[in-house]
């Protein structure tokens, strides 16, 4: 008599994704709000004096306002635009080549200046340092500047949850950072199933525009291991803000030309090692509340 013995394999369920599709040329329109309670303090900018007595203006943003970008993608160039009452920036970035231009326009001066990826690691690390020795007092963030409390590990939690945003069925998720310090901080992703953007995690933000310190080797913010792009993200902020980005406009049909990315030749662009230091004369800083 034969004997037959059947098993049976029981798995825990497993989340399938179907693999977004990637875009390499697009143009991307957000909008980044921030909201501040009545009480926050947001100066827009105070003059100190450098160690050689000269003027050095402190830009401080990250209070209420809103800022709206426009980001254009082809193959491996980027460029975004971004326009508050602060001002207006333009951040050019090579991937290709891992070099990062940017423009800003404060007070009726044009700036322009161009960073490597192992400049902005480097400006980083100074920086970091620069904040150990001040007791985390506020971060001070310059030309090409960085964060502080080295990187995060992140993870994604996928929620049942979905809306249409800009046109695009999307998707909910959370992205929690674990900081060095074992702090954790969540951030709400809605994002599109459908298509991922070579080279853009995703777009706006509280640094968006000022610097590009995003681009580049600016380490990792979670969103490039979402399964999709970002069209809307909210984050809590230190001091009871909250800040909210969302893509208002995504066009992937249309030709985008070269000279989009072209460097203006009406400024003097110059390497950012050379105007870190502060010590040159109307020196712009720029503090980051965050």
């Amino acid at each position: 008599m034969k004997r037959i013995i059947t098993f049976l394999f029981l798995a825990a369920p497993v989340a399938v994704f179907a693999q977004p599709k990637m875009i390499t040329q697009a143009t991307i329109t957000t909008k980044t709000t921030i909201v501040a309670p009545d009480d926050d303090d947001n100066a827009p900018q105070t003059m100190n004096s450098g160690p050689d007595g000269q003027e050095v203006r402190v830009m401080r943003f990250g209070g209420d306002g809103e800022t709206k970008t426009t980001t254009w993608l082809k193959n491996d160039l980027t460029k975004t635009f971004s326009e508050s009452e602060m001002g207006r920036t333009t951040v050019i970035r090579d991937n290709t080549k891992k070099i990062t231009t940017t423009i800003m326009e404060m007070m009726g001066k044009k700036t322009g200046f161009y960073a490597t990826d192992e400049d902005q690691e480097d400006m980083r690390k100074r920086m970091d340092s620069l904040m150990k020795a001040r007791g985390n007092q506020g971060q001070v963030v310059t030309f090409g500047g960085g964060g502080s409390g080295g990187p995060a590990n992140y993870n994604i939690e996928y929620k049942d949850e979905s809306k249409k945003i800009s046109g695009y069925d999307c998707k909910k998720a959370l992205i929690i950072a674990t900081r060095s310090n074992g702090k954790k901080d969540t951030t709400a992703v809605w994002y599109t199933p459908e298509f991922k953007l070579q080279g853009l995690a995703s777009t706006g933000g509280s640094l968006g525009g000022f610097g590009g310190f995003a681009a580049g080797s600016a380490g990792s913010s979670g969103m490039e291991l979402l399964n999709g792009f970002p069209m809307q993200y909210e984050r809590n902020m230190p001091r009871g803000r909250k800040m909210t980005v969302q893509v208002t406009k995504l066009v992937t049909d249309k030709e985008i030309a070269d000279k989009e990315f072209d460097i203006p030749k009406d400024i003097e662009v110059k390497a950012m090692k050379d105007m870190q230091n502060g010590g040159a004369p109307g020196t712009i800083q720029i503090r980051d509340r965050n």
